[in-house]
């Protein structure tokens, strides 16, 4: 039901990387509800049902990087991680942050976030979970708003630092042996949902980018071939989450531009300049944040209108962003066609044929070697 949209065509010139990557909320058991989804039958909401439709989908796929959000702990250990490991993935998870103060009983029912990665493309090198509450609390700075709007969220972020193997350039040119352990970080991220708090969602993004800075500046301390250090501007870098925030959002501005104004309206006038101050780059000539990396997003409105689709909100809330000096595009999923809603009558999701109320994302990406002088992922260094 949903068209594969070509984007471009291979450079058969040289050697390259070519993976899919695909973004999937596929929204949690517990808040699969008859409250929330009023328009949806029961058994479709049940979970033994849903599951094995969104495992059926990541499988027709089968894309190279996974990243999912609302998975259960429970759901990943037992369902998820043993059926994709037996595909050939390897996978890591961290639940939301609240686990913690739970007890054992309870804290397999909390979702989080996944990855998983095709190991005959990609090997691990380490794993990073970002927890917003706690970077909140460290660089609150005595702001109130920080304590009580921010730190009080419990939403996460998980990065995986990846290594490609030879099996990832499959484009029929063989990579200088130098070239074929490329690192490429991996993240994936589920922001804050409600719309009433767009100030906690740039905060939390911020606070993110910050965290992926320091882990491309940390991968300078592993080396991605022999006799070689890594160069942070060599890591590249995919990031791939539900961040609850529409294209015209300031999150959405911030990661597509690099900067965002100090006084933007998402921020809400609300006490958070110097904490951020310590958080992101602040330029006092332009009053601008910004952050270090050169991304850009796969999916626009004009391609997805959009990725969650229920009876009272449809938008493009997930996205996929990546280096855009050494990736581009050759194609992505499109979406499911507007004239199926309408003769199937369908109010919202899940559905039936549709197990969340999120759309699945995908994307192929061929990426250049970061080291080969053919470019860098566009990382700036803080002088």
């Amino acid at each position: 039901m949903r068209p594969w949209i070509p984007l471009g065509h291979p450079d058969r010139t040289r050697p390259t990387c070519i993976f899919t990557v695909m973004c999937y909320n596929v929204l949690c058991d517990k808040y699969a509800t008859r409250l929330m989804y009023g328009y949806c039958p029961n058994w479709v909401l049940k979970w033994e049902y849903r599951r094995k439709s969104i495992l059926e989908e990541i499988r027709h796929y089968s894309a190279d990087i996974i990243s999912l959000q609302e998975v259960e702990t429970e759901q990943y250990y037992n369902y998820f991680y043993p059926e994709l490991k037996r595909d050939g993935y390897e996978g890591i998870f961290s639940p939301k942050s609240r686990a913690k103060t739970m007890a054992e009983s309870d804290r397999r029912y909390v979702d989080g976030c996944a990855i998983f990665f095709r190991t005959a493309k990609f090997s691990l090198v380490y794993d990073h979970l970002i927890e917003f509450n706690q970077l909140a609390l460290a660089n609150a700075e005595g702001s109130d708003d920080m304590l009580n709007r921010v730190m009080t969220k419990d939403n996460i972020g998980l990065a995986a630092l990846l290594e490609t193997k030879e099996g990832a350039w499959s484009n029929g040119i063989r990579p200088d042996p130098s070239q074929i352990h490329q690192p490429l970080l991996v993240c994936t991220a589920h922001i804050h949902w409600d719309p009433q708090y767009c100030d906690v969602k740039l905060v939390q993004t911020m606070m993110l980018m910050n965290e992926l800075k320091q882990l491309t500046q940390d991968a300078v301390g592993h080396s991605f071939r022999p006799g070689h250090k890594a160069d942070p501007s060599h890591t590249q870098l995919l990031l791939c989450g539900d961040f609850n925030s529409l294209p015209e959002s300031g999150v959405v501005e911030f990661l597509n531009t690099s900067r965002i104004a100090a006084n933007h309206s998402d921020f809400k006038e609300f006490g958070y300049k110097s904490c951020l101050q310590k958080i992101a780059p602040f330029s006092e000539k332009s009053n601008e944040f910004t952050h270090p990396f050169r991304l850009t997003g796969a999916y626009t409105t004009d391609v997805m209108p959009y990725s969650n689709y229920t009876y009272d909100f449809k938008g493009l809330i997930d996205h996929i962003f990546y280096s855009k000096n050494t990736m581009s595009p050759l194609g992505l999923l499109g979406p499911v066609d507007a004239e199926w809603f309408r003769e199937n009558r369908v109010l919202g999701c899940p559905h039936r044929d549709i197990p969340s109320d999120h759309f699945s994302l995908l994307v192929e990406l061929e990426m250049s070697p970061a080291y080969s002088g053919l470019g860098s992922n566009g990382f700036i260094p803080r002088r």
